[in-house]
């Protein structure tokens, strides 16, 4: 078996969460890793037991050892780092969201096609067992009427931020929260509701977006606007859809996607564990429980982040250029649609083009 010899760039926890998955593909070779510091690449691969470090992005991607190359760094240096490798001829899976915004994602976009490589972004939400038996499931469920997304975790750096703010910290804001990083809500969480709903139903035609906003210090001294949580309203022929995102509030809201023929419950949207379809009865008035409740939950994979590489090495071998759901129109899609809710919330990264389209 011919294994995909991978260069990991970023040492944080993401790319710690990512390889314990990573690794139970069998055609998966994790071969060299580089961070900003030699100390952090060596612990890191250590760790993970990777031969190679590096602290210089081109000399990895210029390595003829390396096949491909998984980002996991912040939202702000994915289109550097990704276009850097792809010029370089080497496929890149790149953490979500693909980059700061539609601008970049084009230009990242036309450098995957022009080095003939793969660009996959690593959205586990449209790639998961639960996914894709959801996507053949509403193929029989007649036209669909509405999709309500949820996706509400209370941030682990959510203390940390208040310290700062209150001046008992002296910082810096973390890069989830902060604008220039490409942070916030939206960005860290908002992606995983918005992403399935584009890829099962297209770009929306209309976004309407409520973004609750924190104003944090940023590297220049002053005090920049991020999104904290929000809730947008999608237009969308014959269908109304939602999606509700925050990091300072936790919620237990299913994700449904209602059809002519009846409704998918998912327990969560970002990695789908569990489905129930209730099929459509008569109306009950409340008199009866109404129509019984189907579990039709398939077994997941034994770690959350096994199918996006699974799916990344799939497309390598196929000899495609694109996967089917992580397509680069989908990514695009969703770079020009959460553009449009950070401009509706008055959020602009230091990579924005100003005005925002």
């Amino acid at each position: 078996m011919r294994k995909v010899r991978f260069g990991i760039v970023g040492t944080g926890r993401i790319s710690d969460w990512v390889l314990k998955g990573a690794v139970l593909e069998p055609r998966f070779e994790a071969v060299a890793v580089c961070s900003r510091t030699p100390e952090k690449a060596e612990a890191f691969a250590l760790k993970h037991g990777i031969p190679n470090t590096f602290t210089d992005i081109d000399r990895m991607a210029s390595d003829p050892s390396v096949d491909a190359v998984y980002i996991g760094t912040p939202n702000d240096t994915h289109h550097d780092i990704a276009i850097r490798c792809m010029d370089h001829g080497k496929h890149v899976l790149c953490e979500k969201p693909l980059a700061s915004n539609a601008l970049e994602v084009r230009e990242m976009i036309a450098a995957a096609k022009r080095n003939g490589v793969v660009l996959m972004e690593a959205m586990i939400s449209t790639l998961s067992p639960n996914f894709r038996m959801i996507q053949e499931k509403l193929g029989t469920l007649g036209k669909p009427l509405h999709y309500s997304g949820t996706f509400c975790q209370f941030s682990s750096k959510h203390d940390k931020l208040q310290a700062i703010l209150a001046g008992k910290d002296p910082g810096p804001v973390p890069s989830s929260f902060n604008p220039d990083c490409s942070g916030g809500a939206l960005m860290d969480i908002g992606i995983y509701p918005i992403y399935p709903m584009v890829t099962l139903f297209g770009k929306p035609k209309g976004v309407k977006a409520d973004v609750t906003t924190l104003k944090v210090p940023v590297s220049d001294g002053s005090m920049k606007a991020i999104d904290i949580q929000g809730i947008v309203l999608f237009g969308y022929d014959g269908m109304s859809a939602q999606a509700m995102y925050s990091k300072i509030a936790d919620s237990r809201l299913r994700t449904e996607i209602s059809c002519e023929g009846g409704i998918l419950s998912l327990d969560q949207i970002h990695i789908t564990r569990q489905v129930d379809f209730i099929p459509c009865g008569a109306p009950t008035s409340g008199r009866s429980s109404g129509p019984a409740v189907e579990d039709i939950t398939v077994p997941c994979d034994p770690d959350e982040y096994l199918c996006e590489f699974r799916e990344f090495i799939d497309v390598l071998e196929s000899g495609r250029l694109e996967s089917v759901n992580n397509c680069l129109g989908n990514s695009l899609a969703v770079a020009e649609t959460m553009d449009e809710i950070r401009r509706q919330g008055g959020i602009v990264f230091p990579a924005d083009p100003i005005p925002l389209p």
